[in-house]
């Protein structure tokens, strides 16, 4: 008995690990006082947060998913033979399936065969340079990409360095938030209000993300280097900066558990979590201080689907397109 339950403390132990940066073990291991316990939130919490819609796959065969313990929520639909395969900056997951249906609706040749990843920027040019090899668990797939999306300067970046056919098709504009839990418990009411003792940050690491650069800019905008330092310097490490590995899913899941007071994100993964009944609001950043990125794609070299991937390319700036974008606080992106 006693090597059983020394067994659970073990697995909850690692399990907290994987899920939570080194930085943040000694605050977020007081609410399980070392001893495995049944979980104190409610499991809807957990991705995937649409119910399998944003599932291309017409056939989907038995379903395995456990949320928090086995869920794959960042690769969407069958890689059994696609017609089109997308890598999508996560920045807009959650838009994708509204996004594939409508898409499908206008090209049924593609319908039920689109694959799509939803990882940060950075990580999907790494699996571009490993040749779209994944390993997610104890899975190993391929998956070699026909479009690459996320922001502009990447694009270009990508372009330049031969990974993708120019020219870029920029599509919408986003600009940043503050994420907090529903009633803003830590009264959080701007950007320096994050650099004040005792606020518990979740905020995009720097080494995966390519949102953390414009969140220094606006903290430095806001606050001066000492502001960007206090939450990206002291607050990783005394623990009161969490950072993140996927951002678009992690900072709402820290906040819903308790783990964080706010993170800074997109302004349209705040409006999605709230649509989405989540316990999650948002704090406006004056445009003084905001940054906007631009959403752009463009053709990876060599792509398999070559023509598929030129049809989404132009449907992503299309008038029906753009007012999905819309719908959660994108704008069309103008020269």
């Amino acid at each position: 008995m006693k090597t059983g339950f020394r067994l659970c403390r073990q697995l909850a132990a690692a399990a907290l690990a994987f899920a939570v940066p080194l930085a943040a073990l000694a605050q977020t291991s007081t609410g399980w006082n070392g001893k495995a316990e049944a979980p104190h939130y409610s499991g809807d919490i957990f991705p995937p947060w649409q119910q399998g819609g944003n599932n291309d796959a017409a056939n989907k065969g038995f379903v395995f998913t456990v949320p928090e313990v086995d869920s794959m929520a960042d690769f969407h639909g069958s890689i059994d033979n696609p017609g089109l395969v997308l890598y999508v900056g996560g920045n807009y997951y959650f838009a994708m399936e509204p996004l594939v249906k409508a898409f499908e609706a206008a090209y049924p040749q593609y319908a039920g065969r689109i694959f799509y990843i939803t990882i940060p920027p950075g990580m999907l040019i790494a699996a571009m340079k490993n040749g779209g090899v994944f390993t997610s668990g104890n899975m190993t797939f391929t998956a070699r990409p026909d479009v690459y999306l996320a922001g502009l300067k990447k694009v270009d970046a990508q372009i330049a360095a031969g990974r993708l056919d120019g020219p870029a098709v920029p599509y919408v504009t986003n600009n940043l938030t503050i994420m907090v839990p529903k009633g803003n418990p830590a009264h959080i009411a701007s950007l320096q209000d994050l650099g004040k003792p005792g606020v518990r940050l979740v905020m995009p690491n720097p080494a995966y993300e390519g949102i953390a650069r414009q969140i220094e800019a606006s903290l430095v905008k806001a606050g001066g280097k000492t502001l960007e330092q206090q939450v990206y310097g002291t607050g990783v490490q005394n623990g009161t900066t969490i950072l993140t590995h996927i951002h678009h899913r992690q900072t709402p899941l820290f906040l819903m558990q308790g783990l964080a007071d706010a993170g800074i994100t997109w302004t349209s993964e705040a409006i999605f979590q709230e649509q989405s009944g989540h316990p999650i609001s948002n704090v406006p950043i004056p445009a003084r201080y905001n940054t906007t990125a631009i959403y752009a794609g463009a053709v990876v070299h060599g792509a398999a689907h070559p023509q598929a991937a030129k049809d989404w390319l132009g449907f992503i700036h299309s008038p029906e397109a753009l007012k999905i974008f819309e719908s959660y606080g994108f704008r069309p992106y103008t020269k």
